[in-house]
């Protein structure tokens, strides 16, 4: 189960941009606090954030306007191109070489998730979950849940690639077994929890590694992810 933004793709810095240019839009200068608070949440907890820090009332608060103003602005910058993460396409592929299963889960909404599956071909998931297709986003665990249910597993089945604390936190509460790769924010240690630099030179023994190091006892069943 991978997620996307910061983990596979590095639209991150643009997220950065637009957050930045909502804050304004506030009447507020984005501070890194600010920003590293809403990185990986759902759209609805990061606007909530920007209001909190704004004051803005919740009575003069246009969650749909500033949703849809935001969503315009993030899809024009998606559409002139959405870089990798380094190792990711590769980290991909390798996986998709053993037949095993993989979803992408993110808290991106639908309409941009599409535009970003035209990067990262939507041929190689077996399914999506996106933020406004779940009761609640990460950092709770519905997209996780939902993803495992798509494809008839427990969540423990799962290996989680995330890289926010927020999706951690998503995954881990969830019960996936998780590799963090940590990008724009550090994620802390904690159960259910494994930890590389980097998506570069990740092997299959690197992948069942990460998911029977939380399982003890269940090598062999770690094994059998390799197909």
């Amino acid at each position: 189960m991978w997620d996307m933004d910061g983990t596979l793709l590095d639209s991150e810095p643009l997220w950065d941009v637009a957050m930045a240019d909502l804050a304004l839009r506030h009447g507020i200068a984005m501070s890194p606090a600010l920003r590293e608070s809403t990185l990986g949440n759902a759209l609805p907890d990061a606007l909530s954030k920007v209001y909190a820090a704004a004051r803005v009332a919740p009575e003069d608060q246009d969650r749909a306007g500033d949703e849809r103003w935001l969503l315009d602005h993030v899809a024009e910058m998606f559409v002139g191109g959405l870089p990798w993460r380094p190792g990711a396409a590769a980290a991909l592929d390798l996986v998709r070489s053993t037949g095993v299963p993989m979803v992408l889960v993110t808290n991106t909404v639908r309409e941009l998730t599409d535009v970003a599956l035209e990067t990262l071909g939507a041929t190689r998931f077996v399914a999506t979950v996106c933020g406004d297709e779940v009761a609640v986003g990460k950092p709770h665990p519905d997209p996780y849940l939902r993803a495992a249910q798509l494809v008839g597993l427990h969540p423990g089945q799962c290996l989680a690639v995330e890289d926010s604390p927020a999706g951690t936190a998503a995954a881990t509460a969830a019960g996936c077994p998780t590799l963090v790769v940590p990008s724009a924010a550090p994620v802390p240690h904690g159960s259910l929890r494994s930890f590389r630099q980097s998506l570069v030179g990740l092997t299959i023994d690197d992948v069942v590694d990460a998911w029977t190091g939380q399982h003890p006892g269940h090598l062999r069943a770690g094994r059998d992810m390799q197909g």
